[in-house]
C-alpha cells in the first residue's frame, strides 16, 4: 500500500521524477544520467498516462529511446499478447544524438505494424542481452542462497 501510494503521489501527482526531485539514498535521480537504451510504451487511448506525455521521455533523457505507440488503452494496450486480434502498433528508435521529433510528427512517420508489440520488445531485448544463464537455486546453501523461510513466506501474513 505504502509503495503504491508513494508511487502515485510522487510520480503522477507531483511529477518528482521528471522534475528532478525524486531521491534514492539521499541523492536526486537525474534521467539524463541514464546511458542504457530505453524502451518506452505508450497507448493511444490511455486515460492515466496519455501517450503525448509518455513521449516526453525523448526530451527528458540523453540516450537512445525506442518508442512504441500501441492501439488500445491503459490496460488493453499493454496486455496485448501475440495472436490478439485487432491490435497494431508503431515503433521507431531515436538515437541519443538525433534531433528531437515532436509526437505528432513522430506518429506521422513511424511505421505501423499489425499485431502485438511484444515480439518487437522481445527482439529489442535479445539484441541487447547476453546469453541465457540458469537462475540461482534459491534454497540451495551449496550455491550461497539459503532459504530465508518456508514458502509462502511470512510477508503474506502482514497487515
Amino acid at each position: 500500500y505504502r509503495m503504491h501510494s508513494e508511487y502515485l503521489r510522487r510520480l503522477y501527482l507531483k511529477n518528482d521524477l521528471a522534475e528532478g526531485r525524486l531521491e534514492v539514498d539521499g541523492r536526486p535521480v537525474s534521467l539524463t544520467d541514464i546511458r542504457a537504451p530505453i524502451f518506452v510504451v505508450g497507448t493511444v487511448k490511455d486515460h492515466i498516462a496519455p501517450w503525448h506525455s509518455v513521449f516526453k521521455w525523448h526530451r527528458l533523457t540523453d540516450t537512445e529511446v525506442t518508442f512504441v505507440l500501441t492501439s488500445g488503452g491503459h490496460n488493453a494496450g499493454i496486455v496485448s499478447e501475440p495472436g490478439h486480434r485487432h491490435r497494431k502498433y508503431q515503433i521507431n528508435t531515436q538515437k541519443h544524438d538525433d534531433l528531437y521529433t515532436d509526437p505528432d510528427s513522430w506518429v506521422a512517420r513511424a511505421p505501423e505494424h499489425d499485431g502485438s508489440w511484444w515480439p518487437a520488445w522481445t527482439s529489442w531485448l535479445e539484441e541487447r542481452s547476453g546469453k541465457d544463464v540458469d537462475p540461482p537455486q534459491v534454497g540451495n546453501p551449496e550455491v550461497g542462497y539459503p532459504a530465508l523461510e518456508d514458502a509462502p513466506g511470512s510477508y503474506v501474513l502482514q497487515k
